[in-house]
């Protein structure tokens, strides 16, 4: 297959290295120059500055998007409407708008879509998904999330007031940015029935989005959630505790393994992660998982209306935040 990468910062970077790790070395790069990063390992690889250009001339049968948030669906829509796949970065832009042209081009094109919620592949929420929906912690009553990491150490190369995730223009904020709770909790748990939010710029840090939130959620299974998120927390945390009638489910980032305690067993069980895993293994399975879905051989693990669930829950979350409300979700976004 021919892919074309649009967005060479960090994960387009990374998405690039792992296409090459699998064989695939047919890849166009689609670059508006503005990358902080160096240039050298993209030698060798075409490279174009018109989009339109690029897809008439080189017609890449999938285009993975790692651009700026606030500049996803410039790429997205014109590329699905050249019936390319799309591995489309996580959230799928800064608003709703224009996600019904998004769809309209998917259809014309016949293209499909992985919204890039990389957990989705990480061995200790498989582990955890699994042992949920196994009913070995009874039925889920609550469910937590907290998720802090301080936002200069994400990309040490560059001046952090520049990135996209400190930039209200590019779709920054934590909300945006770290949304994989609001995905995978879900995943986890079911789907989301309404939703309260507060955010705020609290830090010292120079940004001019939001940089704490605290949400809640109530699952359409009765059950509550809530989700922490800064952009402040030094030294970096992020784990989850799912609390069920039966017991209980815990996992850390810090060493990867799923904990649950059986209360009829009244101990701890850990599945700790596979012998010699690191971190790029989910990206590598992410990557897999999209070049497979793009030949039509496996259905999309994360398909774009759950991305656009993701999106709801974020602008419900925004909403509740501005007018001290509760927000419901809409079953169907497309009711009257």
């Amino acid at each position: 297959m021919k892919f074309l990468i649009a967005g060479l910062g960090s994960i387009g970077r990374r998405h690039m290295r792992n296409l090459i790790t699998c064989g695939e070395t047919d890849i166009v790069l689609y670059r508006t120059r503005k990358s902080t990063m160096p240039e050298d390992d993209l030698a060798g690889f075409p490279q174009e500055t018109n989009l339109q250009a690029a897809l008439e001339k080189h017609k890449p049968d999938a285009v993975i998007v790692s651009n700026p948030t606030a500049l996803h669906l410039d790429i997205a829509i014109p590329a699905a409407q050249a019936g390319c796949s799309l591995l489309l970065e996580k959230p799928l832009s800064h608003s709703m708008d224009r996600i019904d042209e998004l769809e309209s081009a998917l259809k014309n094109g016949g293209g499909r879509v992985v919204v890039g919620f990389q957990f989705r592949f990480h061995p200790g929420l498989m582990k955890a998904k699994q042992l949920i929906a196994d009913g070995e912690i009874g039925r889920v009553i609550s469910a937590h999330v907290h998720f802090g990491e301080y936002l200069p150490a994400w990309h040490p190369w560059e001046d952090y007031r520049q990135g996209y995730a400190a930039r209200a223009d590019m779709g920054g904020g934590v909300v945006l940015t770290q949304c994989h709770s609001l995905d995978y909790l879900p995943w986890l748990v079911g789907g989301v029935e309404s939703v309260w939010g507060f955010t705020a710029k609290l830090s010292d840090l120079e940004v001019d989005v939001e940089d704490t939130a605290k949400i809640g959620l109530r699952f359409e299974n009765g059950a509550l959630g809530s989700i922490h998120l800064d952009y402040n927390q030094q030294p970096p945390s992020h784990y989850f505790e799912v609390v069920g009638t039966k017991g209980s489910l815990q996992w850390n980032l810090s060493d990867g393994a799923t904990r649950i305690y059986r209360a009829e067993k009244k101990d701890w069980d850990v599945y700790p992660l596979p012998v010699g895993w690191e971190r790029n293994v989910m990206f590598m399975e992410e990557i897999k998982h999209f070049a497979a879905v793009a030949r039509g051989e496996v259905e999309s693990s994360c398909p774009l209306e759950e991305g656009v669930r993701v999106m709801q829950m974020i602008e419900a979350v925004k909403r509740s935040s501005s007018t001290g409300r509760s927000v419901a979700l809409q079953a169907d976004r497309h009711a009257a």
